[in-house]
């Protein structure tokens, strides 16, 4: 008889049963002397003492700015080690911290500010094309964000001055603030787009996060002698979860190569720092192979690291063993509703298993694949839905119990939307989704977000946004218009004027058709489908 498609992960090593706040003070407590973050572009360096002697001044500096425990307070900005010890500070003062995309604009940012209850922003003045400080002035003064209180620049006197305002305090308020924690409390705030074009808060714990970014490391043997190149990005559980917790819960070292991606920077981040990990989508591993200095790059103290976001191209898997030196990479796949990791490959897996599967059920995790009609588990080899279950589960979508019902069952069961295959050695594929999502470069996109948004164009009478396959990113956006009557003819130029400064880049489609009709079934569904299938023969894609 087949066996059915359900696993569970090895328990052998216990959850970490603490907040946050708690593992660093162990950690602190065991390694005080050696390296814990590296911001290269600056040079400045913090010792895990030092380290916990910022992050107290600015868990106290919070709490001494009014931040009561639950309270939301956003981070916006590209990877700093402002990012980081804000993150560790919000979590000793038990607040919550929220993630705001760096590639945000207005629309947004108001949209996540109002609705996570932020009363606090910290944030970078600028990055790139992103005027942080002018787009929180625009939607201050025009009333948008009512219940935000208080902003703060952490790359101005700003930030000196939170640090400062915690000398005001005595040191047992701290203390006596996290005294009242639980591992078990909301600590973090993502937003994830919605299938309605509403993104979701979804909610996590210490728990949650801080299990994952150790067991995360733990499948790539990390230790307090490793130093972790991190050029993903801190917003998403990659860069804060897998990256910042796991070298927190390990002691090894936090290695900023770059505030954004830069593949010249990163490799050499890697060389200078002797970096022994790396993290990044494919597409990163595929710019810093492809850049003409890598060659001129020293990276043999790597060994090991995580590849997620999509699945890894054989080559670059091989040139990642042969030329980077990581013979222990692994494969991570999950989603930020689940910590993020639910699947991941173990060092001594094959080429085989890296490059054609997600892995294996997670420690402490269990995963299955069922008939999305009856939800009951497929028989091994035969394609459904995947779903999760364990510690890494989300508290729920940040005040929304219809759309956290719909996500996670009765029984405790996440239910990604992803189309999975389970093979007889329980390693996982993903064969496709049951919605509509677009991955592009590692970046989840919703396409019903982006078609809300465009509705709103006044010559626009009905839009649908679709996947295409592109060559560098995975997958491009594009949107097929049908147009008012008498409106002037719109173009892929004209539709990206029109987003920008008002979505994320990502977001904005690169190819735009004018249309008459959507293919449509026989009962009105569009088929969405089809039309992938006419967009990459028209625009030449196949």
């Amino acid at each position: 008889m087949t066996e059915l498609s359900y696993a569970a992960g090895e328990t052998t090593t216990p959850l970490l049963d603490e907040t946050i706040g708690a593992n660093l003070a162990r950690t602190v407590a065991r390694w005080p002397d050696r390296e814990a973050l590296v911001e290269v572009a600056t040079g400045r360096r913090w010792t895990w003492r030092e380290l916990d002697e910022v992050v107290d001044a600015a868990a106290r500096g919070l709490i001494a700015r009014g931040i009561a425990a639950g309270d939301r307070i956003g981070m916006w900005a590209p990877n700093c080690a402002e990012w980081t010890i804000v993150q560790l500070a919000s979590a000793r003062a038990g607040a919550i911290l929220v993630n705001v995309n760096p590639s945000y604009r207005t629309h947004e940012l108001a949209y996540a500010v109002n609705q996570s209850g932020l009363r606090l922003m910290i944030a970078a003045t600028n990055f790139k094309t992103s005027d942080y400080r002018g787009m929180l002035e625009q939607v201050r003064s025009e009333g948008q964000v009512p219940g935000l209180e208080d902003v703060l620049f952490c790359d101005t006197e700003d930030w000196t001055d939170l640090l400062a305002a915690g000398t005001t305090l005595p040191e047992e308020a701290l203390t006596e603030r996290e005294a009242q924690l639980a591992p078990g409390d909301p600590i973090n705030i993502q937003y994830t787009s919605g299938t309605t074009g509403r993104p979701k808060g979804a909610t996590l714990s210490h728990r949650n996060i801080l299990n994952n970014g150790f067991f995360v490391t733990e499948l790539i043997d990390f230790s307090e002698i490793d130093r972790l190149c991190i050029p993903v990005p801190f917003y998403h559980c990659f860069g804060m979860v897998m990256a910042n917790l796991g070298c927190v819960t390990h002691g090894a070292t936090m290695v900023i190569p770059a505030a954004g991606f830069d593949p010249v920077s990163t490799l050499r981040a890697i060389q200078d720092e002797r970096c022994t990990g790396v993290y990044g989508v494919p597409t990163m591993f595929i710019a810093m192979q492809s850049a003409p200095e890598f060659a001129d790059h020293d990276v043999s103290s790597l060994r090991t690291g995580i590849m997620a976001g999509s699945i890894c191209p054989v080559e670059v898997m091989k040139r990642c063993i042969d030329d980077m030196h990581m013979a222990e990479v692994g494969i991570a796949y999950g989603m930020t509703e689940t910590s993020p990791v639910s699947c991941q490959t173990r060092p001594d897996d094959d080429l085989e298993r890296r490059t054609a599967t997600i892995g294996r059920a997670a420690p402490h995790v269990e995963i299955k694949v069922v008939d999305p009609v009856t939800g009951e588990p497929v028989p091994r080899g035969e394609a459904g839905e995947f779903c999760t279950r364990g510690y890494s589960v989300m508290l729920g979508y940040w005040e929304d119990e219809a759309r956290t019902a719909e996500a996670i069952d009765a029984d405790g069961w996440m239910h990604t939307g992803d189309l999975a295959v389970m093979r007889e050695d329980g390693y996982c594929t993903i064969v496709g989704r049951i919605k509509d999502m677009v991955i592009r470069g590692g970046e989840n996109i919703y396409p019903r977000e982006i078609e809300e948004f465009l509705y709103a164009h006044p010559d626009i009478e009905d839009v649908q946004v679709i996947g295409v396959p592109d060559e560098r990113y995975g997958e491009e956006l594009c949107a097929w218009i049908r147009l008012r009557p008498g409106a002037a003819p719109l173009d892929a130029a004209a539709v990206r004027a029109y987003a920008e400064g008002r979505l994320a880049h990502y977001k904005i489609p690169r190819y735009v058709l004018l249309v008459e009709e959507f293919p449509m079934t026989v009962t009105g569904k569009i088929r969405k489908v089809e039309m992938r299938e006419r967009s990459t023969e028209l625009l030449g894609l196949g």
